[in-house]
Order: structure tokens, then sequence, then C-alpha cells
């Protein structure tokens, strides 16, 4: 069993993938798999994966599923999943060659006694151009929850690392959610109950802007109302002990969630009821008047057929 499994989610990302493969073959640890989970493209994925199946100095998996969204494929490859540390590397992006080999390391120098309270290793990023994407850690290594980071050392941008994969299979998506989008945080907010991350202020993911917007313009929030909503109720259960952090952060999480709940067609009393935290139902009752107006706002730009 490899000791990485690098995941890699995509659709209609043929002209893109390159970037991942590229970077798999240049890495100077081999013990990972690659497993591509193609949700329903249409364009050339498929003849392209078979000839990097073939080309490949490392296992390869392509498995083509029907079109039903990232939450779904996210599930999918925590079944698919051989390895004791989990990844995901976008296919629009790529990594430095001694990426998995720094996460390896950093996974290894954990204390053993020490190391079932920690979830994995995340890193920092680059842009295509070698510029740092967000902020750094204030220390290094820091080891710390998700929610820690975000609350208290007001860590901001895109951040890349290694999960366990047995911690993952613990929070899979609900799959009975209409749309085709739920937002990771609906995950680390779980996990950040439990187990802590080491982060460590060294740059191993290229995240590349230069991507096309599958998007043209403002998307319909009705969309993905029903995902947007699990998430911040989500937020809102497990975070609202950080409000004297950060007030204004957990009540724009509250304001999210009575806005996509309206257009979920969840109402008042369901809203409430749904809330099991005493200080979620608090943050909600202040956002309510904030998330009304913001659905009057959607209800005009976007209205019913």
């Amino acid at each position: 069993m490899p000791l990485f499994t690098v995941y890699t989610p995509t659709f209609n990302r043929a002209h893109t993938l390159h970037r991942v493969f590229e970077s798999l073959q240049a890495q100077t640890c081999r013990d990972f798999e690659w497993l591509v989970i193609d949700d329903g493209s249409t364009d050339d994925t498929a003849a392209l994966m078979a000839r990097y199946q073939s080309d490949a100095a490392f296992p390869v998996r392509y498995l083509q599923e029907p079109h039903r969204g990232a939450h779904h494929a996210h599930n999918l490859s925590l079944r698919e999943s051989h390895g004791e540390l989990w990844l995901k590397l976008d296919s629009d992006d790529g990594c430095l060659p001694d990426a998995l080999e720094r996460l390896k390391h950093h996974w290894e120098n954990l204390p053993a006694a020490q190391r079932d309270s920690f979830s994995g290793i995340t890193s920092l990023c680059r842009d295509q151009n070698g510029a740092l994407v967000g902020s750094r850690f204030p220390s290094d290594p820091l080891d710390c929850s998700a929610a820690e980071l975000e609350y208290r050392h007001k860590v901001r941008g895109e951040k890349w690392g290694c999960l366990r994969l047995d911690v993952l299979r613990q929070f899979p998506y609900p799959e009975d959610v209409p749309g085709n989008f739920i937002p990771e945080s609906y995950i680390w907010c779980q996990i950040s109950r439990r187990w802590k991350t080491r982060h460590i202020n060294e740059e191993l993911r290229i995240y590349w802007t230069d991507a096309p917007s599958l998007v043209h313009g403002r998307s319909n929030p009705r969309t993905n109302a029903a995902g947007h909503r699990l998430m911040f109720k989500m937020v809102l259960d497990l975070e609202s002990g950080w409000f004297f952090t950060a007030p204004l952060r957990l009540l724009r999480a509250a304001v999210q969630y009575s806005r996509f709940a309206w257009l979920s067609g969840v109402g008042v009393l369901r809203q409430l009821g749904d809330l099991r935290s005493l200080g979620g139902r608090l943050l909600w009752l202040m956002a309510l008047p904030g998330g009304w107006l913001l659905w009057l706002r959607d209800c005009a730009q976007f209205p019913l057929p």
C-alpha cells in the first residue's frame, strides 16, 4: 500500500491535467498512487488518461462517473484510496518536485506518541509566477486545529497538504443534497473538533491563477444553496464558541446560513430547529434580518421561473 493517495477530481480539464501529471512524474518521493475521478467529462480526458496510464512511472487509476458533483467524487475517492495519507491536487494545479518528500518528512517527524492527535500536514501555496498565495503561518511549525488557524491566528489564503485517510473517512459528504457542490469547510470544521494539524511555512503547491472561469457573471445562488446551508449550519453548531475572538466572521456565517436556508425553501422555524448549539441559535437570531435582506436581493436578481 502506498503512503500517499494523490486524488484529482476533474471535469473537462484535459487542457490542464498535464500540470498534475508532470508534477507527479517529477516527484522525488515515489511512494504514492494517483487516483483521478472524472465527473462526467465530455472532452478528451479519457484518451489523455489512457496515455498517462501507459507512460506513468507510478500507479494511475482512472474512474469515470456520471456528472453528479464534487461531493460525490470526493466520497468515491475516500472509498477507492489505498494510501495512509490522502491529498487533493486539483486538475489545473501542480506541485514542487519535493512536495511529497517534504510532507512525508514532516509527518514522520511528528512524535510517535502524539501522532494520533494529528490529522495531517498543511503547507503554503505559490502561484505560477512564484509569488506566495495568502499569508504565512505565524510560527513554523504551528500545531493547532483548523478553527484556531482561522479564528485565533487569522491565516488567510489557499493552503495545501495531506490528511489521514482514516480520519477523512469518518466525515463523508451527504449525498442526498440538491446541487453539485458542498463547501469543504463542512468537513474541515468537523475534523477540527478532535484533531490538530501541523502547519509548515514551505511552499509546496503551485496554485495556477490563469485558468478561465467556468462561470461567466454572477452565478445563481439557488443552484448550490442546500450545500452552502449545510456548511454554514456546521460552522454555527461547532464554532460559535469562537464568537468573542472573531465576532464579525461568525455573524457573517450566520447571515449566510439564513440566506441559503431561505433559498433552499427552509423556513424560520426549521432554520432554528436545525441548529444544535445555543451559541449558533443566538448568532442566527442576531443575523436573521441580514440574511432576509440578502435573500430579497437574490430573489430580485434571480427570480424563480
